[in-house]
């Protein structure tokens, strides 16, 4: 019992540092995004609805059992489902990162990206972090075709975008979730400063010996 709690409280902690560092650097802002992480025995930590993630109290994040049922801490965030549509579709992940961030969701307005992988391969870094980008279509916010949508693109993806909102990324642990979350961002940015010049991005060769080192 004492190895789960101080398991939790580590986490917990870690949930609200990644929180400040996100909102610190501007990818995002207000109340917007959330986080979460999960636990050894399957039961999920996120940040709750209406709460900055500059300014997180790490006792009131809401903790959910493993099949997705709020026991307690404030009232989750209604985009609580995106989280549980990426865990399941991978036994492997431990924390997801969710945001609006300015660059990823400019991307998303784009008429003429390729939704099976929405952002080229600019750099290494980006293949290894992040590896294809499907977009998901424009759904409301909450709305239970979002859920499906995410879940159908998430089971070959750890990350993916939503079309008119931001990206969804998963990871091993937060860390690595926000590595990624972060790597999306930055490439999102480059390939907006690009627009409308000649590029010169990783051939398929190279991509595939990136994904073959990273898995």
């Amino acid at each position: 019992m004492t190895g789960r709690i101080s398991e939790e409280t580590k986490l917990r902690d870690e949930i609200a540092a990644v929180g400040k560092s996100i909102f610190d650097r501007a990818l995002t802002f207000g109340s917007t995004g959330n986080i979460s992480a999960r636990l050894s025995n399957g039961e999920l930590l996120m940040t709750p609805t209406n709460a900055s993630l500059g300014d997180l109290d790490p006792a009131r994040l809401s903790r959910f059992t493993a099949e997705g049922v709020h026991v307690d801490g404030d009232k989750p965030t209604k985009e609580a489902f995106l989280h549980q549509c990426m865990y399941c579709r991978g036994k492997m992940r431990g924390a997801v990162v969710h945001l609006h961030s300015t660059y990823a969701v400019a991307v998303s307005l784009l008429e003429d990206i390729d939704p099976a992988d929405v952002l080229p391969p600019l750099t290494a870094y980006y293949v290894m972090r992040v590896g294809t980008l499907p977009l998901v279509p424009y759904f409301p916010p909450g709305d239970v075709a979002l859920a499906e949508a995410v879940a159908e693109r998430a089971e070959a993806s750890h990350a993916v975008l939503l079309a008119n909102h931001g990206p969804v990324v998963a990871g091993k642990t937060l860390r690595e979730a926000q590595y990624a979350t972060e790597e999306l961002e930055e490439t999102a940015k480059l390939f907006l400063m690009l627009d409308g010049r000649r590029i010169r991005p990783l051939t398929a060769s190279q991509r595939q010996d990136l994904l073959d080192r990273s898995s």
